[in-house]
């Protein structure tokens, strides 16, 4: 289900000859945005209530260029292609995974790149530097995870012995509770969200991994047939990237840019 929660008032401002028009939105004036806020530092509700994170600024930002407002529709992450696809809202922001599958379903635009690291319950002894060594325990994960593959794979590979117990849970906050519970042995999450449940636990949780793995490549999702709306994106972040805001966003949250080939493989080309 689909919550309206916050308008983002970006301001009524005034078209300049550098700024791009928005066009192909479900409303004039306004760009509606799917985005789960369950998943902090991207995309969460700060402590005034308010839609907070990576996402939410960058797409304000891209918004400001167009002159138009941002309005974030809470969406749970399983729920958001159904929901861009079904006109529920305009585009997804909300660190989705870039991935072959969707990509046959959505317009994808690329603009960050992250990585994937192992969370453990800090009294529970449990160490874990690597994915490999995950077989034969009991992993929690974010439903829909991209990895999620990779650890079927190990299953029918090297850990066909000792198979990962690979279970889901509808948002990240939720993963890490049945860490801290005992019901699992480990969390597998994205970098920066597992170093902001860190620091939000006060290391009741710690990062046993000692490198990021299965590099991500994420992207904006935009229904297929709204190219008009995916041009007007394109040209606010080209925008962004001239006037020197967009890398200062990602340098904000200690995260990259992709490159065109890093998107072209994460699309299976």
């Amino acid at each position: 289900m689909t919550h309206v929660i916050k308008k983002g008032v970006i301001g009524a401002l005034l078209l300049s000859a550098t700024q791009v028009a928005a066009q192909g939105t479900l409303e004039d004036g306004t760009i509606q945005v799917g985005t789960d806020l369950t998943y902090p530092p991207y995309n969460y509700f700060n402590d005034g209530g308010e839609p907070a994170g990576f996402d939410v600024e960058f797409m304000s930002a891209i918004a400001k260029k167009a002159g138009i407002e941002a309005e974030f529709l809470d969406t749970r992450f399983e729920n958001l292609i159904l929901g861009v696809n079904g006109s529920q809202f305009d585009v997804i922001a909300s660190t989705l995974y870039v991935k072959p599958e969707r990509a046959e379903v959505i317009d994808y635009i690329p603009y960050m790149k992250t990585g994937v690291s192992i969370a453990v319950a800090a009294d529970s002894g449990n160490s874990y530097s690597s994915p490999e060594d995950l077989c034969g325990a009991v992993v929690g994960s974010i439903k829909g995870a991209a990895w999620l593959e990779e650890f079927a794979a190990m299953n029918e590979g090297v850990c066909a012995d000792k198979p990962i117990d690979s279970r889901e849970f509808p948002t990240s906050p939720e993963v890490t509770q049945a860490l801290l519970s005992g019901a699992i042995q480990a969390q597998v999450e994205d970098s920066a969200v597992l170093g902001n449940a860190v620091n939000a636990l006060d290391g009741r949780i710690t990062v046993s991994s000692e490198e990021q793995f299965y590099s991500v490549i994420v992207g904006l999702g935009v229904r297929r047939d709204n190219t008009a709306l995916a041009d007007s994106i394109r040209a606010a972040i080209s925008e962004m990237d001239v006037d020197g805001s967009y890398q200062a966003l990602l340098d904000k949250y200690h995260v990259d840019r992709p490159t065109e080939a890093e998107f072209m493989q994460a699309v299976g080309q």
